[in-house]
């Protein structure tokens, strides 16, 4: 397939072309539904097919083709160079860089797991949303429906490049999960939901926190649990903001702000910024495509689709603002080194700056610490949903949260909607815990620029914030 590849490259280069990259993905997408006993999907696609970058001065051309013949890969190689050559004389922001050395990949770029998801028929993973929701349905109340779910997406991805690189490895995300509805005994609804994924073997769903029949009985107890909560009233309350719900602060409202495309375009907030202190000592923001999976959970992602290793970036450096999040031009227009952060959500789209794994670090508090500093106010926990503006701006509904008065839980809470600006909200974080949780996996997914879903991975420790906003209502 590098032939092919190869191939690309000097077409482009010989038509005129400053660089170009040439990409293969060859994936497989599993989706399995159930809902109560009924099973509403069982599907499976295929994802294979060539993305080819042309640049010209500064602007790029793309085309891809799902055929592997060495005529059309050829003619899409052309395509991509005539549209970047026809954009280049109209274009009003130009991103040149230069050419880098080669990278080269290795067999240890690819994570290996115990038990992929290409070892195991489709009855054994059928068997394990039955499992989700039989838990579910035994450990619940009142419920109106369940629904498990099992998705996996896996396969090789290859690229080659101006700079002759060779990139050969294997990506993985693997996901579980059940959410439970529920009903109150004067009509109302609440929700529960409880999954895990990332790039995880089909083995970790055999350990004893995540089985299947783990994830189900928590829906199932924490829908329950919500048949009793009290709604969380209006006003500003110190709060404690779960790891969860953290990772999608990072990502929703910081992340994309510090997303260089938005930086030179002068559509962020964040732009001229570099070296303003943001917030407190305690926010310290990384994105990066190596996380300790064992350890911390998340999205392994060791080379971006521009041939970048995926590192570790300090966005957000003890509050100060250090760095943005790019692709090889806009590293070059602003002075900074690429950091692996430009992604397509397949070889349909061309590569935009996008996040990997993107995480407030931990601190060193204990939950139990958090809780007695947190004093009385509202412990929020996972979303359901919301929206952010360009300004970083956002509104957040929590899935479910409980008031604390002392430093003790006292009842749980629902229609926990909490909103504010991401950078207020850095400038009031007084401590973090010493738990770091990523969250990634096969559903859902970031959605930039038309391309999703994206998988990226999100979280952090827990974050003790002197006053968050809440009250009014937010998207599910």
């Amino acid at each position: 397939m590098f032939d092919l590849l190869q191939k690309c490259v000097r077409v482009g280069e010989d038509l005129g072309a400053n660089f170009v990259e040439a990409r293969y993905d060859d994936l497989i997408l599993r989706t399995l539904q159930r809902t109560d006993d009924t099973w509403k999907d069982i599907q499976v696609k295929s994802r294979m097919g060539f993305g080819i970058t042309c640049y010209v001065d500064g602007v790029s051309g793309f085309s891809f083709t799902a055929s592997s013949s060495s005529k059309d890969v050829k003619m899409a190689a052309e395509k991509a160079f005539k549209m970047a050559r026809a954009s280049s004389k109209v274009a009003t922001l130009k991103l040149p860089f230069e050419r880098g050395s080669p990278v080269k990949s290795k067999k240890s770029d690819t994570l290996p797991v115990k038990v992929h998801p290409r070892e195991k028929d489709l009855g054994h993973k059928t068997d394990m949303v039955n499992r989700v929701v039989e838990s579910a349905r035994e450990h619940g109340e009142n419920i109106k429906n369940i629904r498990g779910l099992y998705g996996e997406l896996y396969g090789k991805k290859m690229l080659t490049n101006s700079d002759a690189s060779e990139i050969d490895w294997e990506f993985l995300v693997t996901e579980i999960r059940c959410s439970v509805t529920s009903k109150t005994d004067s009509g109302a609804l609440v929700f529960a939901r409880e999954g895990h994924g990332g790039t995880i073997g089909l083995d970790f769903f055999e350990s004893k926190d995540t089985t299947p029949e783990e994830i189900g009985r928590n829906a199932g107890v924490r829908a329950k649990e919500q048949l009793k909560a009290k709604a969380c009233q209006a006003g500003q309350f110190r709060t404690l903001v779960e790891n969860h719900l953290v990772g999608v602060l990072a990502h929703e409202s910081f992340g994309h702000l510090s997303e260089a495309d938005f930086i030179v375009t002068g559509g962020s907030p964040l732009a001229g910024k570099i070296g303003e202190r943001l917030g407190t000592e305690h926010a310290t923001i990384i994105d990066g495509g190596y996380p300790n999976i064992k350890k911390t959970g998340g999205l392994w992602f060791p080379f971006d689709d521009q041939g970048i290793a995926g590192g570790q970036t300090v966005v957000l450096d003890k509050g100060v603002l250090v760095h943005y999040l790019h692709n090889r031009g806009t590293a070059k227009k602003l002075g900074q080194e690429p950091t692996g952060n430009s992604r397509a959500v397949s070889f349909v789209f061309p590569p935009i700056p996008r996040m990997t794994n993107t995480y407030f670090t931990p601190g060193i508090l204990t939950e139990e610490e958090a809780l007695e500093q947190l004093g009385t106010g509202v412990y929020a926990i996972q979303t359901s949903g919301g929206q952010v503006d360009a300004d970083g701006s956002f509104l957040f509904k929590a899935i479910r949260g409980y008031w604390v008065e002392k430093g003790e839980i006292k009842h749980p809470l629902r229609e926990v909607a909490l909103s504010g600006n991401i950078l207020d909200f850095l400038g009031k974080i007084e401590g973090a815990t010493n738990d770091l949780e990523l969250y990634s996996g096969y559903f859902g997914g970031c959605g930039k620029g038309g391309q999703f879903p994206l998988p990226v991975g999100l979280g952090g420790p827990k974050l003790l914030v002197d006053g968050v906003t809440f009250g009014g209502q937010a998207g599910g």
